[in-house]
């Protein structure tokens, strides 16, 4: 075993501890307060790893790869992720001594001076649990069952996995002997090795017969021994048979190294295996190769010692300076790495070197350092020798076989002059330290070779004689002969061959030859010897003559020189697989067909033959093309360059352009082309760009199709991948008449939610209509409003949506102003009375009502359309009916719904009076008579109309009742009774036209009973205006009518005239003119109302000009109704007292409600005009 130093590195700091990444690629290191990530490959520093405030003295990688935690004197534990990111922290009460990850579930056990944690990813706690001592050291079993912690006050205790207490072992050196170090070994399959380990001695032997070898692993077997004899296992076919019953304690070996100065080993169950072994430093680390067949110590000697499994010194792995105080080896491999006091770290490579002997059908070899297995070639039957020590040499002849060790050479012979016979038993001892490079033995002999001299030793160890040699001896061989007298071969540098017999101190020159001897061999004739020299070259010569008869160089040698058929034939003789398939492609390149034929047909390469088929059927098609058939061969060898340039030679360009475009070698593709066709290149790239696509490299193949020009791919690739930031710049690369990519574009934006640079690319290419859409889709109003303002044919496509998604958010009046905004009237219309019925239904009358004046006005709006006019307008007096009824019934609803009224009692006394009135033909939906009926029956009884309160009672009695007012109408009919049978007359109506006194309830509905003149009522109180509407004479225009109401003609001095004033001394006298008695000198509009008395048929006040032109504009009120509605026009009898009316919903208001009623809602309360909108 050598140890060859791959690289060393050295920090200011002491290396406390170390850990491997599982795959061997990265070492992790304790120096000082932070943790050092090395390549294992190089030993270059990856990174160093800050956080932890004080000197870090554990750190452990787990099984998985994806974690490791490293423990501080800051009392600290940090998990690291493998891309070396802290991710978890959590303390002790002292500083952290060990760490150890579970191999099996990934938990982590974290030691420190008092305690020790239990942490795993899953439960995201840590569980703690007390210790007696300090914990200096601990280790996970194999399974991941129990955790042995070892202690400074000497005892080791073997945990659970809940932390529970299982076995305790308290050792004889008790606190003399800190346990400074334990593991338990990687592999489970040595426990067969540890039976009966007091009782074997060095010179014990194992037979198996059906032995199969595993490479430094043994299979698990049932060892007994008899003294120096050795028994044959069981067949492997057996190997389940019946064992010890306590065989499941052997699974687990624990090795333990204390500063009592101790190696010692231990089962699970606590029993210790085998005596303490003496190691005369204090350890301060151990540890198990991958498969636990060695195991490594350091400490205060200042090296790293290797010992087997079970505590055997094999040698020292690197002397160092100063303390070792952490050794590993490097996962599934032989390379060791050590971390020491003044921060050095070496990074050695073990070098195990073959140790064997044959002799006819018997090969001997060194297995695991210290055993040596004997197998019979020809039965296959092994057997197991088991030494204990250090193999150094195997020497094997006839019955005899020697074992050098250390300090001794074991001679064992045959029980039996079998030829199958494999049962070994120690002949002799020779108990002294040799140096040799050769070990030969013979029947009564042992031959020692040092450099240029050889020594016969008996068995004894007494030299018997010796040789000196010209030149340092390269191989020694015994060719036989009787006991005593046996004959060598010895071959030395200088290229002499020499015999001996061991009783001869003379030794026989056979021959030289001019190069150096690297095996011989003799015939059994003894006539020819056979030498193979230092280049690899096999030569025969006659022993007599001296003569070469036969040199074969190796079929190497004749590939080098292109003689096929010899190599073949060489070949034959029997080489490896590696060799026939070398030759077959020397051959196959040669064109050597025939032999490339047979050479591929030995290692059954199916697919070369098929091109040597191939290759020779075109052959016989009369092609003759040889550096195309080259060219062919070296693309199946993976030649590519080479084939390529044959191809080229040869005219085939496509067919190198295939083989590189199937090959995905595209950039070779490219540089094959050179300056070619740019038509090529492109359709190059792009096939590039879809290889890249198939195996999943989108990046790559959205550069190669913009390179190629291919930008529908490359927007598809990035669209898919949501890569905005490729589009944006492919986006803003593009022409704007590139109409179909930039388009693609767009879509992915708006597909991405990214509107904006949408936005961008729709303006780009001019498509405002797609742009609308966008702002639609994505429900920026205000832009799409601006572009609809900007052009107006996308009316429709904004403001249509826009009410839908107002609908579909419940904004119902929104929604129906935006569809009459886009010209959609019976959309408005259809929401409005959606809106008005569910409003009705809901019992929101003050809303049914603003709904369905709304809807007369958006009838209104229709009737312009003449092919409506007619249907429009009875639809717009219908739901100006309807808007009004509703609105009155409100207040109504209110005061028998609600226990405070919020009307006067002459005010709800005038609503339930018009509103029965209105009510003359059919009762609509919501509106209720008995409601109306109570509310007039109270109020009247509360205002002196008692007439009125009696005949409502009785019509209430008509009518079905609810509950809640059953008992309050019933105790009201009774009541009434007991009033006088007439109403007061302040509450009589007055007809402002003729004067006429109208009844409290009117057969003819809300017109004077006289002169049928409507009456105007106030929109809150309902009581009867002072107005009287008139009508413009035929052929008056509204817009001369206005004009000539707006020129204010003076009449007061025609009046002024009427009156004479007479005043004398005693008395002032005032006299009517009764001379002037002219019609056109009074005012011409009062003359008007007359009308002739008895007539049913209302008759309407005409006016003409001269009328007109005698009012007041004061005087005057005008509901300026839109076309094809006519103006209405309406003479104010009381100028002084003032009327409002709403430009809006055209009602009337006497000046004073309105003004109140505008300061509580801020707008009109009939239409909720808003006051601070402008006049229509």
């Amino acid at each position: 075993m050598r140890a060859v130093l791959t690289w060393r590195d050295k920090v200011e700091q002491c290396i406390y501890d170390l850990a491997f990444k599982p795959d061997g690629t990265q070492l992790i290191l304790a120096a000082g307060n932070r943790l050092l990530v090395y390549d294992t490959s190089d030993g270059t520093l990856i990174q160093p790893l800050k956080g932890h405030k004080d000197t870090v003295y554990c750190v452990a990688y787990a099984k998985d790869g994806k974690r490791f935690a490293s423990g501080s004197a800051d009392k600290s534990v940090i998990i690291w992720t493998a891309k070396l990111e802290g991710i978890l922290k959590y303390t002790h009460n002292d500083s952290i001594q060990c760490v150890s990850y579970n191999p099996v579930t990934h938990q982590l056990a974290s030691c420190s001076s008092s305690d020790f944690g239990l942490w795993s990813p899953e439960q995201k706690s840590v569980s703690k649990h007390k210790s007696s001592s300090k914990i200096t050291c601990c280790s996970w079993t194999n399974d991941g069952q129990y955790l042995a912690l070892g202690m400074f006050n000497g005892i080791i205790s073997i945990r659970n996995k809940n932390g529970e207490e299982k076995v305790k072992i308290e050792r004889p050196g008790g606190a003399l002997s800190p346990i400074w170090s334990i593991c338990w070994n990687p592999s489970s399959r040595w426990e067969s090795f540890w039976m009966n380990r007091e009782n074997e001695e060095a010179e014990e032997v194992i037979v198996n017969r059906y032995f199969q070898e595993i490479p430094s692993a043994l299979k698990s077997a049932v060892y007994s021994s008899q003294g120096s004899e050795a028994e044959e296992e069981e067949p492997e076919e057996e190997e389940d048979s019946p064992r010890d019953d306590n065989s499941d304690e052997h699974n687990d070996i624990l090795a333990v190294a204390d500063w009592g100065q101790k190696l010692s080993f231990y089962q699970l169950s606590g029993k210790q295996v085998g005596k303490d072994r003496p190691l005369n430093f204090d350890p301060c680390c151990i540890s198990y190769f991958t498969k636990g067949e060695y195991i490594l110590l350091g400490g205060s000697d200042k090296q790293v010692s290797l010992f087997t499994k079970d505590g055997v010194r094999l040698g020292t792995i690197g002397d160092q300076s100063s303390w070792v105080w952490t050794c590993k080896v490097k996962p599934d491999s032989n390379y060791v790495v050590i971390g020491c006091q003044d921060g050095t770290i070496s990074f050695y490579q073990l070098i195990f070197s073959t140790v064997h002997g044959l002799y006819k059908d018997r090969y001997a070899y060194r297995d695991s350092m210290t055993d040596v297995i004997v197998q019979h070639l020809i039965t296959e039957q092994k057997v197991r020798i088991k030494c204990k020590e250090l193999v150094k040499k195997i020497a094997i002849y006839k019955n005899r076989l020697a074992i050098q060790l250390p300090e001794r050479i074991l001679i064992y012979e045959l029980y039996s002059d079998d030829s199958s016979d494999m049962h070994y038993r120690v002949k002799e001892k020779i108990v002294k330290k040799f140096e040799c490079n050769l070990l030969v033995v013979c029947s009564d002999h042992i031959i020692l070779c040092q450099e240029k001299r050889l020594q016969c030793l008996s068995f004894g160890g007494t030299k018997e004689r010796e040789w000196q040699m010209e030149s340092l001896i390269r191989y020694i061989k015994v060719i036989g002969g009787p006991p005593g007298r046996e004959g060598l071969l010895v071959g030395l540098k200088n290229g002499q061959i020499l015999k001996i017999f061991v009783d001869n101190l003379f030794a026989i020159v056979l021959l030289k030859q001019a190069t150096a001897v690297r095996c011989l061999d003799m015939s059994a004739s003894r006539n020819k010897l056979a030498v193979v020299d230092e280049n690899d070259t096999c030569l025969v010569y006659d022993i007599h003559t001296k003569e070469l008869l036969f040199q074969s160089a190796p079929m190497y040698q004749y590939l080098d020189r292109k003689m096929y058929k010899e190599a073949y034939q060489i070949a034959c003789l029997g080489v490896t697989d590696a060799d026939w398939r070398e030759l077959a492609m020397e051959a196959l390149e040669g064109l050597e067909f025939e032999t490339a034929k047979k050479a591929f047909t030995r290692v059954q390469d199916l697919r070369y033959l098929e091109l040597i088929n191939s290759i020779e059927e075109r052959k016989k098609r009369g092609e003759t093309n040889i550096e195309l058939f080259l060219a062919d061969v070296f693309a199946y060898q993976g030649k590519f360059h080479e084939a390529a340039k044959l191809y080229k030679r040869s005219g085939h360009e496509n067919l190198a352009l295939d083989m590189y475009t199937d090959l995905r070698m595209f950039e070779y593709a490219k540089d094959f082309l050179g300056s070619g066709d740019p038509k090529e290149t492109k359709m190059l790239i792009t096939k590039q760009a879809d290889w890249a696509r198939n195996i999943n490299e989108p990046k790559a193949a959205v550069e190669m199709y913009l390179s190629a020009g291919e930008h529908i791919k490359a927007i598809e690739i990035s669209g898919d991948h949501g890569w905005v930031d490729m589009l944006i710049d492919i986006a803003r690369k593009l022409d704007k008449a590139e109409r179909e990519p930039l388009l693609l574009c767009a879509h992915y934006f708006k597909k991405l939610d990214n509107p904006g640079y949408a936005a961008e690319t729709y303006l780009k290419i001019g498509d405002l209509k797609s742009l609308v859409q966008l702002h639609v889709e994505t429900q920026r109003w205000d832009e799409a409003f601006a572009l609809g303002e900007k052009h107006p044919e996308f009316k429709d496509d904004v403001y249509v949506p826009y009410a839908q998604w107002l609908a579909e958010n419940d904004r119902f009046e929104e929604a129906q102003k935006a569809f009459h905004k886009a010209g959609r009237q019976s959309e408005a219309v259809k929401v409005l009375e959606q809106l008005t019925h569910n409003a009705v239904v809901e019992s929101r009358f003050n809303d049914a009502a603003y709904y369905y004046w709304m809807l007369s006005m958006q009838c209104l709006d229709i009737a312009q359309d003449k092919n409506q006019k007619k249907e429009m307008l009875v639809k717009f007096h219908h739901f100006q009916h309807l808007a009004e009824l509703y609105h009155v019934y409100h207040s109504i609803q209110r005061y028998t719904e609600e226990p405070f009224s919020f009307h006067l009692p002459e005010t709800l006394f005038n609503i339930s009076r018009f509103l029965l009135h209105s009510l003359s033909k059919e009762t609509p939906l919501g509106i209720s008579k008995v409601n109306t009926l109570f509310t007039l029956a109270k109020q009247s009884k509360a205002l002196g109309a008692y007439k009125l309160a009696r005949h409502a009672y009785d019509k209430l009695q008509g009518l079905q009742i609810p509950a809640r007012f059953q008992k309050s109408i019933e105790l009201g009919s009774l009541t009434i009774r007991s009033k006088p049978f007439h109403d007061s007359e302040e509450l009589v109506p007055l007809c402002y036209r003729c004067s006429t006194n109208n009844p409290l309830l009117n057969n003819l509905g809300n017109v004077c009973i006289n002169c049928r003149q409507p009456f105007v009522f106030s929109a809150s109180s309902y009581e009867v205006l002072h107005l009287v509407e008139f009508y413009l004479e035929e052929g008056i225009t509204d817009e001369e009518a206005v004009a000539l109401i707006d020129l204010e003609a003076p009449r007061l001095t025609k009046k002024e005239r009427k009156w004479q004033e007479i005043a004398n001394n005693n008395s002032q006298t005032l006299r009517l003119d009764e001379t002037v008695d002219r019609i056109e000198e009074d005012d011409p509009f009062t003359a008007k109302l007359s009308f002739e008395q008895g007539g049913s048929e209302f008759v309407p006040v005409v006016v003409n000009r001269a009328v007109l032109r005698s009012m007041s504009r004061r005087d005057v009120l005008i509901k300026r109704w839109p076309r094809p509605l006519q103006w209405q026009y309406f003479r104010s009898l009381l100028p002084d007292a003032s009327i409002t009316m709403c430009p809006s919903c055209f009602q009337m208001f006497h000046s004073e409600d309105y003004e109140l009623l505008v300061l509580q809602h801020n707008c009109c309360p009939y239409c909720r005009r808003r006051i601070d909108e402008a006049s229509q």
